[in-house]
């Protein structure tokens, strides 16, 4: 496949070119253009890098140029944000995706795969797991906006043709997760315990969430880029909670030793629980999580190590 990658610079984005190269397909991948090249690329890899702007019209047709399927993992927002300007959430984000929406129709390309949020697009749970039927109720611009997308991918499937596979994704973790933007706490818990810094826990720590490792996640693409049924939406996540608590403690064996915490009043806005129900992923593209939360913080404590020996001194 000629494979364009939307964001595929960033966390998920990267692992998913990796991925996709693994099968040697053929890669484009679209990037900010200050966004530089993840790592050095192998001549046998298929690779071509392009920056340059989602809200562009004639950047995205020239993106497009000879394109089998959009992988579309560009957000401009992140959930803790994107109510301070839901204004500019939705022109960067849904106006955005529907000129690459009008565009891939002009083009003829017929397929994307597109990352939501299993985080933000439910709201407050009804029942636990949360499975594809649960009301969809998003309490942040973020999720509000990526749940329009959903709808307008299923017009314009209905319009013009083009199928759209829909994640949506837990809480990854893993390599190459920014800890600059505090992008989920497993990569900001893992950067202050290795440094010695004491972990600020709102509320008592039982606040739980669906964490699922970087590689899993990057396999659901590939499945998804490969289904062929009818079904639009699937949940992507471990299927299991873990609560804060837990998650330091899973650290704590992985790292070897105690974890200063401080605990502090709980937040209004912390959903308690959310955790996925990922039966349909399973059934329907034959994907299941691999990685445990262990294992996962394992190698990703290993990556971390690895990368900061390798930066020059």
């Amino acid at each position: 496949m000629r494979c364009l990658v939307l964001g595929g610079g960033g966390f998920i984005g990267s692992a998913v070119v990796d991925r996709l190269l693994l099968d040697r397909h053929s890669v484009r991948v679209f990037e900010r253009p200050d966004v530089k090249p993840y790592r050095v690329f192998t001549s046998g890899e298929q690779v071509e890098w392009q920056g340059g702007d989602l809200q562009n019209v004639q950047d995205i047709n020239g993106a497009l140029q000879d394109i089998d399927i959009v992988f579309h993992l560009v957000s401009t927002t992140l959930p803790k944000n994107s109510n301070d300007d839901p204004v500019y959430d939705v022109q960067s984000n849904l106006v955005a995706t529907l000129q690459l929406l009008n565009a891939m129709a002009a083009k003829g390309v017929r397929r994307m795969v597109f990352i939501s949020s299993g985080g933000t697009v439910y709201g407050p749970p009804q029942y636990i797991p949360i499975d594809e039927k649960h009301p969809t109720e998003p309490q942040v611009s973020y999720g509000i906006t990526k749940l329009a997308i959903e709808k307008y991918l299923v017009m314009y499937e209905a319009l013009h043709g083009i199928k759209a596979t829909i994640l949506r994704v837990a809480n990854p973790f893993g390599e190459r997760q920014r800890i600059a933007t505090a992008q989920g706490a497993v990569g900001v818990f893992l950067h202050r315990a290795m440094h010695g810094e004491t972990i600020e826990i709102w509320g008592d720590g039982n606040v739980t969430r669906d964490y699922v490792y970087i590689s899993d996640v990057a396999e659901a693409f590939i499945k998804a880029a490969e289904y062929q049924g009818r079904k639009n939406v699937f949940n992507i996540g471990s299927g299991s909670g873990t609560s804060l608590n837990e998650l330091l403690t899973t650290m704590e064996g992985v790292l070897g030793g105690p974890i200063a915490r401080e605990y502090l009043p709980g937040r209004s806005f912390d959903v308690m629980v959310n955790v996925l129900d990922t039966s349909l992923a399973a059934t329907e593209l034959g994907w299941t999580p691999k990685v445990s939360l262990p294992e996962g913080i394992t190698r990703t404590v290993a990556w971390t190590k690895s990368s900061q020996s390798n930066k020059p001194q």
